[in-house]
């Protein structure tokens, strides 16, 4: 019984809660008397004088305002108002009284909050909902502002314009979108443009949030409501979060959420439900994986796989091969390109798996070193990894080994562990095999079957289906990586050794020019 009452009590500040929401619409206020009460900017005002009143008060009064005319328990308004701190009536009568006396009730014959003996209290002014223009007002400069605060987008744009379109249109229809790919495939590039597509759709009310830089997950909420323009006071951000956004038409884009994945997808599914006319736009290295979510995976760049029989031009119609010569201009190279030099740059980039970054920052090698240099140096894979890229870019983003390392150290050592085990497999590679190395290690065939699917789904193992069967392999970048990692804990010769024997293997060569 005990059981079901704490249930039911739940159940009541739930739906309390969602009448509250509702009430909070920016562009409404409720009058009552001489007041007049704007809940989404916890505002109270006096024949237009805003009143004093503490921030407990206020939310007992918006509560009760919700259920105007209704007997709310003291119960539920202890949970709603103290909902993750222990309080008792005597606390809920302190704040009642300082409410009533801000509200001046009993004075001149004025009635707002009564109690009901044995029950609770109840909100008795008659109160009417009208238009709120100064909100009006204020949301479409803020609309303004947020669309001043979008990123820019690059002058070109090389091979996304389908993908652009795309995930508009999926935005648009849909609501929720996800844009997944691996570290450097060029996500938050892809989502600016798609933000910068949209402004008219959203008459600029597009609110961009890079959470690369954040690390405390507690923080997501304060920050959204900082880019927004709020200031929130309330003892549960995330609801006064929601409130404001409740009827708000809005474009919201949530970059790198990959570290923060826990707290993003809670929040954002919750934004999903309670927020109808805001529209989602997040970029991860994985899925958020909840209510409402259309995952787009973010394909590499095209780039031609086999050489025999294409020609020149046939050769720099593809994006990978024209984003590598666009740079290679930029650096100081020559645009002018041999027959040999254009299968030269195709078989870079294929190498380089058609990752934008990875094509960007090589290229940037060719000023100095012309294609066939450049080309020659991909052999030397680790201080590639090291190569800089723009200095105005992220941290994270200026090296392809700082790259690597943000997806890596998100890993479960169980993960990073398995994938130094696969990185001995120079081309693509089955389950099987997969199971059959990690089984010489100790490792349960179950764990690896999980892990695959997980590295999968953080982009770091590619997939192919040939004549029906998948196929599994690493990314040329990652897997320079993860074989640079090896060496700084002396695990090459142990693992090479491993590898060979369960998989019928050679073991990999590292020249000594690359340790």
């Amino acid at each position: 019984m005990l059981q079901e009452s704490k249930d039911n009590c739940a159940l009541r500040t739930s739906t309390s809660t969602n009448l509250v929401l509702e009430m909070a619409e920016q562009n409404e206020s409720v009058s009552f008397g001489p007041f007049r009460l704007v809940s989404a900017e916890r505002l109270l005002e006096r024949e237009g004088t805003p009143v004093a009143i503490g921030s407990r008060a206020l939310d007992i009064l918006i509560f009760l305002v919700a259920h105007a005319g209704e007997v709310v328990g003291k119960r539920d308004l202890i949970s709603h108002v103290w909902p993750r701190a222990a309080a008792d009536e005597s606390g809920l009568r302190v704040h009642i009284t300082g409410l009533r006396k801000s509200l001046g009730d009993g004075k001149d014959g004025a009635r707002y909050v009564t109690n009901v003996a044995g029950r609770g209290y109840c909100f008795v002014a008659p109160i009417t909902r009208g238009r709120n223009p100064q909100a009006i007002a204020a949301q479409k400069a803020q609309s303004s502002n947020l669309a001043q605060q979008l990123p820019s987008r690059l002058m070109r744009m090389i091979g996304r314009d389908k993908v652009i379109r795309t995930i508009s249109t999926q935005l648009i229809n849909q609501r929720f979108v996800t844009l997944v790919g691996p570290g450097g495939v060029g996500k938050t590039t892809v989502a600016i443009s798609v933000g910068h597509a949209l402004v008219s759709v959203f008459d600029g009310a597009i609110c961009f949030l890079d959470l690369g830089s954040l690390s405390d997950p507690g923080l997501v909420a304060t920050n959204l409501a900082s880019a927004l323009g709020l200031t929130l006071h309330a003892p549960d951000t995330l609801a006064s979060l929601l409130a404001f956004l409740r009827d708000r038409r809005l474009l919201l884009v949530l970059d790198n959420c990959e570290h923060l994945i826990d707290v993003v997808a809670r929040f954002a599914e919750q934004l999903f439900n309670h927020a109808p006319q805001v529209h989602i736009l997040a970029t991860s290295r994985e899925a958020l994986r909840v209510e409402g979510e259309r995952v787009h995976r973010l394909s590499p760049l095209d780039s031609p796989s086999a050489y025999t029989g294409l020609s020149a031009a046939e050769i720099q119609s593809y994006p990978a091969i024209q984003l590598f010569m666009d740079r290679a201009v930029a650096s100081g190279g020559s645009a002018e390109l041999s027959e040999t030099d254009v299968h030269v740059v195709a078989a870079i980039c294929n190498r380089l798996d058609g990752i934008a970054l990875a094509i960007e920052i090589v290229a940037g090698l060719a000023g100095a070193f012309g294609i066939s240099g450049t080309a020659a140096l991909l052999d030397c894979r680790f201080r590639l990894l090291r190569q800089q890229g723009k200095r105005t870019a992220h941290p994270r983003q200026r090296t392809l080994n700082a790259l690597l390392d943000w997806s890596y150290n998100l890993l479960p050592e169980c993960e990073q562990f398995i994938l130094r085990k696969l990185v001995f497999f120079s081309g693509a590679f089955t389950l099987d095999a997969a199971q059959a190395v990690a089984r010489e290690s100790g490792v349960r065939e179950s764990e690896v079957i999980e892990t695959i699917n997980s590295l999968v789904a953080k982009s770091l193992i590619s997939t192919a289906i040939d004549d029906g069967k998948v196929f599994y392999r690493l990314l040329e970048a990652t897997r320079a990586y993860v074989l640079e990692k090896l060496i700084e804990i002396g695990e090459t010769e142990m693992v090479g050794s491993a590898t060979a024997a369960a998989a019928g293997l050679q073991p990999v060569a590292v020249p000594l020019g690359q340790r």
